[in-house]
């Protein structure tokens, strides 16, 4: 399609003389055509005055397909010398920002394509002076260690396109912003100094090239100012030092200003590692709503130092530092985007609006808000334009003239004046309504009244080291009376705010949780909840309330993913760093964060104990399953490969039937195949047994090392052959023999619920096989009751159970395990859970239909207690020594009115389950 097909819109002429007599040089084009000539004629003196300096290249330029001018315009550069570079580019210069004017003030251009173009030349621009004054080094001998192909990636050296350059979106009278790096990798010692001395030569000169007005004009003015410590440090400095400062000093705009940062010029690979070096201190990992703040405090230093607060007056109004400029919607979206960035990486668009549709589409904003910024952002930048391309001024500001104003509004296709005046406030005024809420968040009301012991808590917070810097004071102030009124609510006011206090009280910093706060009210309302029912949760959380991200991160009440699900988002998460020692922390970070949505479901009913009984299960087996290649890569770069098949991991206890509490730790056995490999082959081989071994206790490290996330679980490896005495990992041949011949009839029972998690599978299963096979042989044995009553009569006498005790006694969650495990290896069925064991013990003659119905009974009830006095952080709950909130909360997972009926259920239901299992035991003919 040709320039004057695309036509949608023209200028008007402020200045119809001026306007008519540009048209007359363009006599021979389209009448559509003139018109734009004529109105951009009429309304800027610059662009008038290109226009007659490139005539006959112009009237080439618009009788040729619009999309191919840009280019025809940059490639021939590519072989423009050094010498010739300056006039080559300002030449371009010229043509490309006459040509993208008349394209963007007819329509023929959208916004991304005007202000794509003039990012395009401002690359090549960059990309092509570095490079030849690099060259020019390397041939004085300047450069130690270069060729003359090292001038290809600029011996090293990159170009950061920052700012609006770096999103693609230059406006039409554009600083270039830019931060020069060279990678100091490539030289050593003495080398390096003289190499920086080089690169500061170059930089200068490349800025010349760029800024410097001659008589054919200039290309784009350089801002070197962005980098690290631009006040004391060269105008290029190496990667190192640049990360140093970064991960010591670096401040929050720095963080922002990198959202958009990308290699323009020079060594583009060397640029693309060194801003992937600085992923952590632009994209935190933890939510960061304390940037809210720093964004809010940021724009109040600019409006006072620019002068811009007070009403919205179009006359004199900044169109992109003033309320509601440009910068307000750049602010909003950057802001959020560094919020949440850290955690997913789909929210790092460079573009604005780009950012803003990544935004909305993961629910941080509402689509309709993002649209309507989108709009208001492209009308703006377009009303940027025009301030610019009247004299091709580096400003947004309106004209302080009615006259002026009269001549942006005919720039802009109005010929009303009054009514351009209008809709332009309307814009500025709907963005300040959009972005300031966000920003400037209302002073909170005074808080409810509190007896004077209450009122003595609140007034110690004071001194709590999350309280302590005036900022974190700011923060709380605003948020402490939600906090309170919702306190009040609690079933208890006393025990919630003793509770809350303790939290309060834990927190080592209270910065990016009062933010967060502040930022998401529904967050008081969980906490409060928290610390009413579940003190000591409260002051778990305490410590670890990075947690809290997880609530708002967009996944909290989405549909539980399932193993495979949680295994590819830990593997993925895993695969982001590096070092071994940082994947493991991480995996502390991210398992806590989905345990604790597990107990908040749990606990805000949402979930059921059984449902959170399966989660548990279902998360430890991701993390074992994803962290085990992790700890066999790790293994094999120092030891070589697993030798043989390798090993397989089994998970054995609740782990193996897939059901866990809030509190349990993870049964597991190692079992390997080496087949007839003595040894294994790596930098430091290890004879077979002691490969596996040392491999198992790398994984148990894994899974329990305290690091500054915490630890993983607590790992019980006694279920393995011989217990404590035997080996941590055992060979395939060896768990065979011992099972068959050696294994004690307990031993069978735990092998009941047995499961393989992860490793070789074909060696899985086979242990898979074997398992059902042995289950069959041994459970015929004719000792297998007695067997298991001696033992149960042992543990019997040690645990005598009582009250609201769930798992140890007579009829209570071990005995009752103990018996399905018994009707399971009796009827020979691979069944793992407490029900399906049950089952197969009915429907073998085990036990009775209304036996399995009566310890099921008894079961599900003791379950929902224990689940809940775990969750609670209450081995044994006490209804006489727990808090109000904590027993209306065990009270409702099971159903009952008061703490006296629930006891009397539980003691019915237990002496029922005992008489049971006695009956199963002692019945040595059975019970068909």
């Amino acid at each position: 399609m040709s320039f004057s097909s695309r036509l949608t819109r023209q200028p008007i002429a402020y200045d119809p003389d001026a306007g008519a007599d540009a048209a007359l040089a363009f006599g021979d084009l389209a009448p559509e055509v003139r018109g734009v000539i004529a109105g951009a004629a009429g309304c800027s003196p610059y662009l008038k005055g290109l226009m007659g300096r490139e005539a006959d290249w112009l009237r080439a330029a618009l009788a040729a397909e619009p999309d191919g001018v840009l280019n025809g315009e940059l490639d021939p550069l590519g072989d423009v010398a050094l010498a010739d570079l300056p006039g080559a580019l300002r030449r371009a210069k010229r043509r490309i920002a006459l040509y993208a004017a008349l394209a963007d003030l007819g329509g023929v251009w959208p916004l991304e394509r005007v202000t794509g173009a003039l990012t395009a030349l401002a690359d090549r621009a960059v990309d092509l002076s570095l490079k030849r004054l690099v060259a020019e080094e390397i041939r004085r001998g300047k450069l130690p260690g270069q060729q003359p192909e090292d001038a290809a990636t600029a011996g090293g050296m990159v170009a950061l396109a920052m700012g609006k350059m770096g999103a693609g979106e230059l406006n039409y009278s554009s600083d270039i912003d830019l931060i020069c790096l060279f990678d100091e990798t490539r030289y050593s010692g003495s080398d390096a100094q003289e190499a920086r001395a080089a690169f500061i030569r170059v930089t200068r000169k490349m800025s010349a090239i760029l800024s410097d007005i001659t008589g054919d004009g200039y290309v784009f003015r350089s801002d070197l100012r962005l980098r690290p410590d631009a006040s004391v440090t060269p105008v290029c400095i190496s990667m190192a030092a640049a990360e140093q400062y970064y991960e010591s000093v670096g401040r929050t705009w720095e963080r922002a200003a990198y959202i958009k940062a990308r290699p323009c010029g020079g060594d583009l690979e060397a640029g693309g590692r060194f801003l992937r070096t600085l992923t952590p201190f632009v994209w935190r990992r933890h939510l960061d709503f304390a940037a809210i703040q720093d964004a809010h405090d940021m724009r109040l230093r600019i409006r006072d130092h620019k002068g811009l607060a007070g009403p919205v007056v179009i006359a004199d109004h900044d169109m992109k530092l003033g309320i509601g400029g440009i910068r307000e919607i750049e602010f909003f979206t950057q802001t959020r985007q560094l919020i949440a960035g850290g955690r997913d990486p789909d929210l790092r668009d460079r573009t604005t609006v780009g950012g803003l549709v990544a935004l909305a589409a993961k629910g941080w904003i509402p689509a309709d808000v993002a649209d309507e910024l989108s709009g208001l952002y492209r009308q703006h930048r377009e009303v940027e334009h025009r301030l610019q391309m009247v004299n091709d001024a580096q400003t947004h500001r309106m004209p302080a003239t009615a006259e002026g104003i009269d001549r942006i509004a005919r720039f802009c296709g109005s010929g009303d004046t009054a009514a351009f005046r209008a809709v332009l406030k309307g814009r500025l005024m709907r963005v300040a309504e959009l972005t300031e809420s966000f920003f400037a968040p209302g002073e909170a009301a005074d808080g409810p009244e509190l007896t004077p012991q209450m009122a003595g808590i609140v007034d110690g917070w004071r001194s709590y080291p999350a309280l302590r810097s005036d900022r974190a004071r700011q923060i709380f102030k605003r948020v402490r009376p939600q906090i309170l009124a919702r306190l009040m609510r609690a079933a208890s006011p006393d025990e919630a705010l003793t509770a809350f206090d303790g939290f309060l009280s834990g927190l080592p910093a209270g910065v990016q949780l009062f933010s967060l706060f502040d930022a998401n009210p529904s967050l008081i309302e969980l906490i409060v909840d928290i610390a009413g029912t579940a003190p000591e949760l409260a002051r778990h959380l305490s410590r670890n309330s990075a947690v809290l991200d997880a609530v708002i991160g967009g996944s909290f009440f989405a549909p539980w993913p399932g193993v495979a699900g949680l295994v590819q988002g830990l593997t993925a998460q895993v695969a982001t760093v590096e070092d071994y020692e940082k994947k493991l922390d991480l995996t502390r970070a991210w398992m806590k964060e989905w345990h604790f949505r597990i107990g908040v479901h749990h606990l805000r009913g949402l979930t059921d104990a059984f449902e959170a009984g399966k989660s548990y299960a279902e998360l430890a087996e991701a993390v074992v399953v994803a962290l085990w290649p992790v700890v066999v890569a790790e293994f094999a770069r120092k030891h070589g490969p697993q030798p043989g098949r390798g090993a397989a991991v089994l998970g054995m206890g609740s782990l193996g039937a897939g059901r866990l509490n809030a509190g349990s730790d993870l049964d597991l056995i190692v079992i390997y195949d080496a087949d007839g490999i003595e040894s294994s082959e790596g930098p430091r081989p290890l004879a077979t047994r002691a490969y596996f071994a040392r491999l198992t206790q790398a994984l148990v490290t894994a899974l329990t090392a305290p690091m500054p996330n915490g630890r993983l679980y607590e790992v019980d490896m006694r279920l393995r052959p011989s217990g404590r005495q035997g080996p941590v990992a055992t060979s395939w041949a060896a768990f065979r023999s011992y099972q068959e011949t050696e294994a004690w009839t307990w031993e069978h029972l735990a092998l009941t619920r047995a499961r393989m998690l992860t490793g070789n599978h074909d060696l899985g299963a086979e242990i898979k096989a074997f398992r059902r096979a042995l289950l069959a042989d041994k459970g015929k044995g004719a000792t297998v009751r007695g067997d298991v009553a001696d033992m149960r009569a042992r543990l019997l006498a040690h645990r005598p159970g009582g009250g609201w005790e769930a798992k140890a006694g007579p009829g209570r969650i071990m005995d009752i395990e103990l018996a399905a495990q018994t009707c399971a290896l009796i009827a020979g069925d691979p069944a793992r859970r407490v029900e399906a064991q049950l089952r197969a013990g009915a429907r073998a003659g085990v036990i009775r239909r209304a036996e399995e119905e009566t310890l099921l009974g008894a079961y599900r009830l003791l379950w929902r207690v224990q689940a809940a006095g775990r969750l609670l952080s209450v081995p044994v709950p006490d209804p006489d020594g727990m808090g109000e909130g904590a027993r209306s909360f065990v009270l409702r997972e099971c159903g009952a009115e008061t703490a006296e009926a629930l006891g009397a259920r539980i003691l019915a239901l237990t002496v029922a389950a005992d008489g049971v299992i006695d009956a199963v035991m002692s019945d040595q003919a059975g019970r068909g």
